[in-house]
């Protein structure tokens, strides 16, 4: 996950619903930890790496839904969708001053990997 973030680093973190983020698939994991492809179920289990679980852990600002069937299966829709979530955020943005923009983003950046009260 921290390797997927090391490229995914922004003000906001948005995931698609049907996307997973990780920086390992669940057949290398599995590989590596039990020296086969057979686990590779149990791995991405494991990995907690949906956008649902990345959500829950904080480690993405939100999910984007998807067209039914998926993004792939209507690309104008998709498309339709993430303009309607994303320039809202990019408006809010724009009314931040840059530094107050950087301070954020290493306040919430470092909060990643720790559980505590403030986190609940």
């Amino acid at each position: 996950m921290y390797g997927a973030l090391g490229i995914g680093v922004g003000d906001k973190v948005f995931m698609l619903e049907n996307t997973w983020y990780t920086v390992i698939s669940p057949e290398s994991c599995s590989s590596i930890l039990w020296r086969s492809w057979d686990m590779k179920e149990k791995a991405a289990e494991e990995l907690k790496l949906t956008a649902d679980k990345m959500y829950e852990f904080r480690l993405v600002d939100g999910i984007i839904p998807e067209p039914l069937g998926g993004t792939h299966w209507d690309y104008d829709e998709a498309g339709a969708m993430l303009k309607k979530y994303l320039l809202p955020v990019i408006e809010e943005l724009k009314q931040m001053a840059p530094e107050e923009r950087v301070n954020k983003r290493i306040e919430k950046f470092c909060k990643m990997g720790f559980w505590d009260e403030v986190n609940e």
